[in-house]
């Protein structure tokens, strides 16, 4: 790597390669991508390519690992080798699918993985078979897309379980959920109504030249993503970025002046501060995590913005000082299968028992905090789940177990991409505890 210059997407290549390698041994994306740049130190510039290659990749994960299989005698080794060619083909699939958006000139993307491993000893000797690989694939490439497309793992770029699952419980949408989950997520804000309006924020950014349209009662969706530190006010807490479904949290809590309220599974926070933006509540933010729960003081900071933070399990008691609350946010543990589109990497690390292990604790959970709920309560159950077990299943199941009455609330959202509707697959669950 020492032999590559850090501004060039050979050096991109190979990191975004160690990244998605590391994936598919078992690690998360985030924590691969971290990985790599604590490893190779990149400047600014070379950690956005970096991750823009990786998360490309992802998304393509099934298709150009069915075209490595069919342009290879034998399965690339070492891994890291595996991967640079599924970064290299993911790119040059990119620009055939949409050439007008193509992120490189096909033939500087096979130039530049064969630069990549050549500059590492280990894939240094493999380098004439990256570059007959891929020029291979550049003079094929219709008849083996077409070939390789006829298997649905390829042709929907996620495990074969996961499309099972997906048909099963949506049959009517399933296609529809599954392209949706292969596209980059919009970058939509959440408008900080202590600070400004929807309408003032919205002519800030068309002064700035910046293009966004507003799809929810605070939510505005950018027309591109923008890094953070180009978007107006968002160092001075005017808004947030969150998705629109996350969004219709809060507003369902039916939050009051003065209430006791509590924010289980608290981080990252992005709901923890929509509830602060709402309403003057007394409010308490739960998360195992202590790290995680430190960046949920760091966001409210930003925000001017502040609660209590406590370490605790919300399966447990021993953080309750036994009064108790009048609201409960329980967004719990879960696959995250809704929110694939942000997170790629969650379709290649889940397993199919996955769902049926976080539905057990998550149960615990709901059961823990509903001791905690005042009479006349209420209790938001949110998950950013589309498998059932996890979410109408699991809510059904709790009103049963509960005797609790279940109030209006969206259930399951689907993942949607259209002109006033964008946002991730969420299901909400709203319930009152009787009074006595």
């Amino acid at each position: 790597m020492s032999k590559l210059k850090t501004d060039s997407l050979a050096f991109s290549l190979l990191a975004a390669a160690r990244a998605v390698a590391a994936v598919k041994s078992g690690t998360a994306l985030p924590q691969a991508l971290a990985a790599a740049y604590a490893e190779l130190s990149p400047p600014a510039q070379a950690r956005g390519a970096t991750q823009d290659i990786a998360y490309r990749t992802l998304r393509r994960l099934g298709c150009v690992e069915a075209l490595i299989r069919r342009l290879t005698g034998k399965p690339p080794a070492p891994a890291e080798l595996h991967a640079l060619l599924c970064c290299a083909l993911a790119l040059i699939c990119a620009g055939i699918d949409a050439p007008a958006a193509a992120p490189y000139e096909a033939f500087t993307i096979v130039d530049q993985a064969v630069t990549a491993a050549s500059a590492v000893p280990a894939l240094a000797r493999a380098k004439g078979m990256v570059n007959a690989v891929l020029r291979r694939f550049l003079r094929e490439h219709a008849a083996l897309l077409r070939e390789a497309r006829q298997d649905a793992v390829a042709r929907w770029n996620y495990p074969a379980w996961w499309i099972e699952d997906v048909k099963s419980a949506y049959p009517r949408d399933w296609e529809a959920i599954l392209a949706t989950g292969d596209n980059p997520p919009p970058l939509t804000l959440r408008v900080n109504r202590r600070r400004t309006s929807v309408e003032a924020y919205l002519r800030t950014l068309n002064e700035n030249g910046i293009a966004a349209a507003r799809i929810g009662p605070d939510a505005v969706r950018l027309a591109r993503p923008l890094q953070v530190t180009q978007i107006p006010g968002f160092g001075e807490g005017l808004v947030s970025v969150q998705d629109a479904a996350a969004q219709l949290a809060a507003p369902l809590l039916d939050l009051q002046p003065g209430m006791r309220v509590l924010d289980a599974c608290a981080a990252p926070g992005g709901k923890t501060g929509h509830i602060l933006e709402c309403a003057d509540v007394d409010l308490l933010a739960l998360d195992c995590d202590a790290s995680r729960l430190a960046r949920i003081g760091e966001n409210l900071q930003r925000l001017q913005l502040q609660t209590r933070l406590r370490v605790g399990d919300a399966a447990a008691a021993d953080w309750w000082d036994g009064q108790p609350f009048d609201r409960i946010l329980a967004d719990v543990p879960c696959t995250a299968s809704g929110i694939v589109r942000r997170h790629p990497d969650i379709r290649w690390l889940r397993r199919p028992e996955d769902a049926a292990q976080l539905a057990t604790l998550s149960a615990r959970i709901l059961d823990n905090l509903w001791r905690m709920l005042r009479p006349d309560g209420k209790l938001l159950f949110v998950t950013c789940s589309l498998w059932p077990q996890e979410s109408e299943m699991q809510a059904a199941s709790f009103a049963a177990r509960n005797h609790a009455t279940r109030l209006t609330a969206p259930g399951q959202l689907l993942p949607t991409v259209s002109t006033d509707q964008d946002h991730d697959g969420l299901f909400y669950a709203l319930f009152q505890k009787t009074a006595v």
